[in-house]
C-alpha cells in the first residue's frame, strides 16, 4: 500500500473511531424508505440516530444535535417547513447539516424545494451524478427549470465539472456516488473507489451513506472533506466485506451493516482505495 492509500486509511479509521467514541447524535429528517437502513447504518458505526421532523420539536431538540442529515426522498409540503428550520437553527448554532437531494430535478416542487435548501449553506450535499449536474446548473443559472428524473442516468465522472462549480457557489463539500465516488471543495478533487456493484440494488444505500457522511462530519467539523471521503469508504469497504457473505441484494444489506458495525484499522486499511484526482 502507497504512503497516500496509508495516510487514508489512518484517517478514515480514526474517524470511525472517533464517532464510535463519542456517539454523535445525528437528526435525519429523512425519508419513509430509508427511515431503517439510515438508523441501523448509524447505529452500527457507532452514532445515535434520531428521526424526528416536528416542526415544534426543533428548537428544543435541534440544537442539542451534533449534525443534521436533510433527504428529500418523499417530500411533502409538510415537511419542507422542518428541513428549511433545521437547516436555519444549524447553522444559527453553527452545527454542520448534509443535504441529501434525492431526484432533485423529477419535479418542479421538488427542484425549487433543493434549491431552496441549497440556499442555506449546507455543509456537504451528496447524490448521484444527474442530481449534482441539475443543482450545479441551478446554482449557476436562476432560471433553471428541472429536466431530469430520479435514476442518475450520468457517470459520476461526468459531474466532476458540475461538482467543482457546485460546491465554488454554494460553499460546500459535494460528493457524487457513482462507481467512483467523487468528493470535492471546489478545487481539491478526490476519488473513492471502495463498494460493490449489487450496493446499487438494496435501497437507500445512499441515503445511508450520506447519514454517515453527517456522523462524520459531526466528529470533525473542521475538515469536512476529509470526513465524506471518509465516511464513503468506510461504507464501501463494509459492503465489500458483506458481499463476501452475500447471497443476493437482501442477504447483503444484513451482511454490510453487520460489516460495518464489526470493521477493524486492519480491514479497514488493507481494503480502502481512496485517490487524489486533482
Amino acid at each position: 500500500m502507497d504512503s497516500n492509500q496509508t495516510q487514508w486509511g489512518s484517517k478514515a479509521w480514526h474517524l470511525l473511531s472517533l464517532v464510535r467514541a463519542q456517539s454523535p447524535l445525528i437528526q435525519c429528517i429523512t425519508n419513509f424508505v430509508s427511515m431503517d437502513i439510515v438508523a441501523n447504518t448509524l447505529l452500527s458505526a457507532g452514532a445515535s440516530p434520531a428521526m424526528l421532523h416536528a416542526v415544534e420539536e426543533l428548537p428544543d431538540f435541534t440544537p442539542r444535535a451534533a449534525a443534521l442529515y436533510v433527504n428529500v426522498g418523499t417530500l411533502s409540503p409538510s415537511w419542507l417547513p422542518a428541513m428549511t428550520t433545521a437547516a436555519q437553527i444549524c447553522n444559527t448554532v453553527h452545527t454542520p447539516w448534509v443535504l441529501d437531494p434525492v431526484a432533485a430535478s423529477a419535479s418542479a416542487f421538488r427542484f425549487e424545494a433543493c434549491r431552496e435548501l441549497l440556499r442555506l449553506k449546507p455543509t456537504v450535499v451528496r447524490g448521484n451524478a444527474s442530481e449534482i449536474i441539475a443543482l450545479s446548473l441551478a446554482s449557476a443559472e436562476p432560471n433553471a427549470s428541472a429536466s431530469k428524473g430520479v435514476d442518475s442516468v450520468h457517470d459520476s465522472m461526468d459531474a466532476v465539472e458540475a461538482a467543482k462549480l457546485l460546491a465554488q457557489t454554494s460553499g460546500a463539500v459535494v460528493a457524487v456516488s457513482g462507481a467512483t465516488d467523487i468528493v470535492t471543495d471546489g478545487i481539491r478533487v478526490v476519488g473513492a473507489h471502495n463498494g460493490v456493484a449489487m450496493m446499487q440494488k438494496v435501497t437507500a444505500t445512499g441515503c445511508s451513506v450520506t447519514a454517515l457522511i453527517a456522523a462524520f462530519v459531526a466528529v470533525d467539523k473542521s475538515h469536512a472533506l476529509d470526513a465524506a471521503v471518509s465516511a464513503l469508504a468506510v461504507f464501501g469497504v463494509a459492503g465489500e466485506l458483506g458481499m463476501k457473505m452475500a447471497k443476493g441484494p437482501a442477504s447483503l444489506r444484513m451482511h454490510l451493516i453487520d460489516a460495518l458495525y464489526g470493521l477493524d484499522e486492519a480491514a479497514l486499511n488493507s481494503h480502502v482505495n481512496i485517490t487524489s484526482l486533482c
